[in-house]
């Protein structure tokens, strides 16, 4: 078992945040000290291969569950709110349940419990070519980038993974040749088994396919407890691109409005 690496800002009510593929915990630090200005104490996990949490050969949902699991009981956390976005959403869906006791409340971000077809390609492609490359500062990186990944916004994301590894070398975070062996495992569904009866939300962008009409009656098969609700205008990184709705809407669920 692992230890992950996490920041935890504020006090309270654990509130246990994971981010999506080639992401960070950190990528959450401006919701998640809202959170904790409203009494939580909020736990930005980095998943494993991820940020600054160990690399490890195996990348499968039920080991990334145990990691949280075992990161939890290690610091004695119960009842905790837990969110998932995307991947970190089917991690989060796995745990709740394996270990419905640790959960009081669910929340999954933009994805279902249904498979999905490896879609990471080109992204995985320009990371690689990245990694290989001797830069020397964040703005070739993006130039360089860019030749992958047209939208802005993605590259950014992505390159919050960058770090000086030298005083003259940029690196990425990530565990990329793992990562690129197991992507048909990020996209895998969730066991027939896995079910949760306690409170969930599913929060969708609306301008995402990442959750459909179709996916319903799967979703209420493994959550019969849940409320899914729809921010307008947003895509797949809905607490990004509509971070005072996204507040809003998840706040208002945990205040049981």
């Amino acid at each position: 078992m692992i230890d992950l690496h996490s920041s935890i800002i504020g006090e309270g009510k654990p509130f246990i945040i994971l981010h999506g593929f080639l992401g960070m915990g950190d990528n959450w630090k401006t919701l998640g000290n809202q959170f904790a200005e409203d009494g939580y104490e909020v736990h930005l996990l980095d998943q494993r291969n991820h940020g600054r949490s160990p690399h490890i050969d195996e990348m499968n949902y039920s080991s990334m569950a145990q990691d949280v699991v075992a990161y939890c009981e290690k610091r004695n956390l119960e009842n905790i709110v837990l969110l998932g976005h995307s991947m970190g959403g089917k991690v989060a869906m796995q745990v709740a349940g394996e270990a419905p006791y640790l959960v009081e409340k669910l929340i999954v971000v933009d994805i279902s419990p249904r498979y999905y077809s490896p879609h990471h390609q080109q992204i995985l492609e320009g990371l690689t070519a990245l990694d290989e490359a001797s830069l020397t500062s964040r703005g070739e990186a993006e130039d360089f980038l860019s030749k992958f990944i047209k939208e802005k916004g993605i590259r950014l994301f992505l390159l919050k993974n960058l770090y000086w590894k030298t005083k003259e070398k940029l690196a990425l975070r990530l565990n990329l040749e793992v990562l690129k062996e197991n992507v048909e495992e990020v996209g895998k569904a969730l066991g027939s088994g896995i079910k949760f009866d306690k409170e969930t939300l599913f929060v969708k962008g609306g301008k995402s396919n990442y959750i459909t009409v179709d996916d319903k009656p799967l979703i209420d098969l493994h959550f019969p407890n849940v409320r899914l609700e729809e921010i307008s205008g947003a895509g797949h990184w809905v607490h990004a691109e509509k971070q005072k709705e996204f507040y809003n809407t998840v706040k208002q669920y945990l205040d049981n409005k």
